[in-house]
């Protein structure tokens, strides 16, 4: 008998508000490295009706200059972005002209910074924690095939959305696939949920026929519609009020559409609005470089790297490959090769993955991996043929 079950993933639009929290938030990241690449960033949003608050805890050459110089830029610098993303005057929910944008920010602890940067350029881990990364032979980009169509849904959402004759699509949207799996394998969509925010007089029927002709069909193949596939689209009905006027958002809220859709473990930490001395986020991004090269390698077909870190020390306090039994290489030998190959101190992976640049605010939306983007040095594999050595392969 074959083992057969569904799995489900789930993405969320750039104009979602807890997706606008995290824009915004690697946005400030940004425009701190551009001032300064070794500047140290918490930076949170938080988003109502009418109402952007800022907040964190920053560091940056100059000093008090500095943070002045940031807190100076960040009322610009959120409102672009919400004009950027289709928010507008009179639009209900959050205006960029009239709403209000409140900053509470402060310089890094001192005790936290002494622990960070330590002499002879060594790099301590900015905080504690457990990352995880994970690679799969499902698709080309080596990523979970619920997800991977999930994110294409909202991509697609963002592109038609600024056609003229999609108008009536609005920023606010989210997208869920269920995947049924036989034996391991993905082998056919059963069911696309799509929620999209909208305006005008457009019918619900009408809405419905040009979402799933315009908008999910393109993305989900005919050879992957099981023969019953089901199509939800808005199916709690007429969905106009949307966007910080429907839901408050939070940076960090969506870790799970910003990794795997749920196919591996979390350790619990979100990713933007943090500068890459948090291992939240860096060491996430390492582990995904890794478990990449894995299955890019040969080593196995599905694979998951988990990395831990005490705050203020350089090397991690664990390393752990699991290739799931689907692997040519037992998980011991996998993670002897991984320390051979990979630096994956804090300084190391700055210094492999070039983090220390400007490049965050692309992350924030359709997920930080998987994607082929020239900046996200995490999705290249230039060491495959050193990991093969090193694996015997």
């Amino acid at each position: 008998m074959a083992s057969t079950w569904l799995f489900t993933s789930e993405s969320v639009s750039d104009g979602h508000p807890d997706k606008l929290a995290d824009r915004i938030s690697d946005s400030v990241l940004d425009r701190c490295l551009d001032l300064d690449p070794n500047a140290k960033v918490a930076c949170e949003t938080l988003l109502t009706d009418g109402f952007v608050v800022l907040a964190g805890e920053f560091r940056l050459g100059g000093g008090d200059d500095g943070l002045e110089a940031i807190r100076a830029s960040l009322d610009n610098l959120v409102r672009q972005l919400l004009r950027d993303t289709g928010y507008h005057a009179g639009f209900p929910g959050i205006d960029p002209d009239t709403c209000e944008v409140m900053t509470r920010i402060h310089a890094q602890s001192a005790q936290i910074a002494k622990g960070v940067e330590r002499e002879g350029g060594v790099l301590g881990a900015g905080d504690q924690g457990l990352m995880f990364g994970y690679a799969c032979d499902e698709t080309p980009e080596l990523m979970p095939l619920p997800i991977q169509l999930a994110h294409r849904l909202m991509q697609r959402q963002q592109e038609l959305r600024r056609q003229p004759e999609f108008a009536w699509l609005r920023p606010d949207a989210k997208s869920q696939v269920s995947v049924r799996y036989t034996d391991g394998r993905p082998t056919a969509v059963e069911t696309v949920v799509l929620s999209t925010q909208l305006q005008g007089t457009i019918p619900d029927m009408e809405i419905e026929r040009e979402v799933i002709r315009h908008l999910i069909e393109p993305v989900v193949p005919p050879a992957l519609r099981a023969p019953e596939i089901r199509y939800l689209v808005n199916p709690a009905g007429r969905f106009e009020i949307g966007g910080p006027q429907g839901d408050t958002g939070l940076t960090g809220r969506k870790i799970i559409v910003d990794t795997y859709g749920a196919s591996c473990p979390h350790g619990g930490g979100a990713f933007s609005g943090k500068d890459p001395t948090k291992v939240d986020r860096s060491a996430a991004y390492a582990a995904r470089w890794v478990a990449k090269h894995l299955v890019a390698a040969g080593a196995a077909s599905r694979c998951t790297v988990q990395l831990a870190y005490a705050i203020g020390r350089p090397d991690p306090v664990s390393i752990r490959v699991d290739g799931h039994g689907m692997g040519l290489v037992a998980g011991a030998h996998m993670e002897k090769a991984v320390r051979d190959v990979f630096d994956l101190t804090p300084a190391g992976i700055i210094r492999d993955l070039d983090l220390r640049r400007p490049i965050y605010a692309a992350t924030a939306a359709f997920g930080h991996f998987g994607r082929e983007e020239p900046d996200f040095t995490w999705e290249q594999t230039p060491r495959i043929e050193a990991l093969r050595n090193a694996l015997g392969l």
